[in-house]
């Protein structure tokens, strides 16, 4: 009885759901859980299973994998260096350069408890971010057994999912900004991924941008293709259809699509958007890549498995549109395309066609930077207000229930086994209804 005890737990816990980078399993930001919570309150507590301080400031999601929650903030000594949200344009950088620790912490799925943390790195600054950013934006990325957490120029950071750091990389300044004034910094916040043994990390800055990969157990370099490319802040994502495997990035020159074994890029499509946030993303065997940013601010369907130019290749694009997104990455979710505006305005189209289904504005005056997840037929879209609005996946537009949080929120939740994950400004909570 013993044994076979022993043996169900071991089961239980390799059989839970996971969310191991960026929007989960390849960025699709879809959960396989039919228990999605449908309505609670973070001000009141109502469905929190916990609530746990984050210290410092940070704009990464948490990832989970098994009984942990693993999440980076970088802490800075002037305590009054806050994030300032909501619609507005600057290009110039935030003026706190003090002294930061970049941290990683591993958070215990049932208790919320810290159950360790350890300091990557402590400084100042090699380079400033935007008043819309932190020094902890990369969220990072876990195979079960290490944690990979990317600090932009404060480097690559791989530990054991005990804490342990196993190795770490300088990949140089990742001066991330503005494209026409090199001296105003925005941050980087493009996240590392894991494939095939390998952590993947895409460095776009104005001189010597390039994509990599770093054999996770010891950060042996296994390729690295430079990029004509400007600063981006999209994170590369796994391709795997029915013609093989892509790794497929966006960039402010091309769309591009990559072998992930060898580095050895297959194709790309262009002139894409002079800056690039969103993150490629695949369902419907078609590669959806969004911008909203001249010259270029199409979103494309792309087919999988193609070569060469696809500028000129219209047979290689499903589909497209005029227009795309500036911040949040889209959601493909059932048979649909949803893509939310920064002024909380959803469009949903049909993925295999791009056929306009709808056009609903969330809210009056407020802002939207984290990217939309889904699960158990319904959408989740996070407003930078604090209040996370759940809708009705389908033909027509729904609003479920909207659950306030009391804080400021912009990072991406994350969603594994019925239970909601979301990063406040001040706290990481989780949230799920009893069952």
């Amino acid at each position: 009885m013993k044994w076979l005890l022993a043996v169900l737990v071991t089961v239980s816990a390799w059989s839970a759901e996971s969310w191991p980078q960026f929007r989960g399993v390849n960025a699709s930001g879809v959960s396989g859980s039919e228990h999605a919570p449908l309505r609670w309150n973070g001000e009141k507590g109502e469905n929190v299973l916990w609530k746990t301080a984050i210290p410092g400031l940070g704009l990464s999601s948490p990832v989970v994998f098994g009984d942990r929650i693993y999440l980076t903030s970088a802490i800075s000594a002037d305590t009054s260096a806050k994030v300032k949200h909501g619609l507005y344009g600057t290009t110039e950088s935030h003026a706190d350069v003090s002294k930061h620790q970049w941290k990683v912490y591993a958070i215990d799925r049932k208790t919320g408890k810290i159950a360790w943390e350890q300091t990557a790195a402590e400084g100042l600054p090699k380079t400033k971010r935007h008043p819309k950013s932190t020094q902890a934006n990369c969220t990072p990325a876990t195979d079960g057994q290490f944690v990979v957490a990317y600090f932009g120029s404060e480097g690559l950071y791989v530990y054991t999912v005990d804490g342990k750091l196993q190795w770490k990389k300088d990949l140089g300044i990742v001066n991330a900004g503005w494209f026409f004034e090199p001296d105003y910094e925005w941050g980087a916040a493009s996240s590392p991924i894991i494939h095939n043994g390998n952590v993947i990390v895409q460095v776009d800055r104005h001189k010597d941008s390039f994509i990599a990969a770093y054999r996770l157990k010891d950060g042996v370099e296994a390729w690295r293709t430079a990029r004509a490319e400007i600063p981006t802040w999209g994170t590369p994502t796994i391709v795997e259809s029915k013609s093989g495997v892509e790794l497929v990035t966006n960039g402010t020159k091309a769309i591009r699509g990559y072998d992930p074994k060898t580095g050895k890029e297959l194709w790309s499509v262009g002139p894409n958007s002079e800056i690039t946030v969103t993150t490629p993303i695949f369902a419907n065997d078609l590669i959806f890549v969004s911008n909203s940013y001249p010259p270029s601010q199409k979103t494309y369907a792309i087919k999988p498995g193609s070569t060469g130019d696809l500028s000129k290749e219209t047979a290689a694009i499903a589909w497209s549109k005029p227009r795309g997104v500036y911040m949040p990455t889209p959601l493909a979710f059932q048979d649909q395309l949803y893509i939310i505006q920064n002024n909380g305005i959803l469009n949903a189209y049909a993925a295999k066609t791009g056929d306009n289904v709808y056009q609903q504005r969330i809210t009056q005056g407020g802002a939207y930077s984290a990217s939309p997840i889904a699960a158990a037929g319904r959408l989740y879209l996070t407003s930078e207000d604090g209040d996370i609005h759940v809708i009705k996946a389908g033909s027509a537009y729904e609003l479920l229930s909207t659950n306030p949080m009391g804080e400021v929120l912009m990072a991406t939740p994350a969603l594994a086994d019925g239970v909601l994950y979301v990063r406040g400004m001040q706290n990481l909570f989780a949230i799920a209804e009893k069952r």
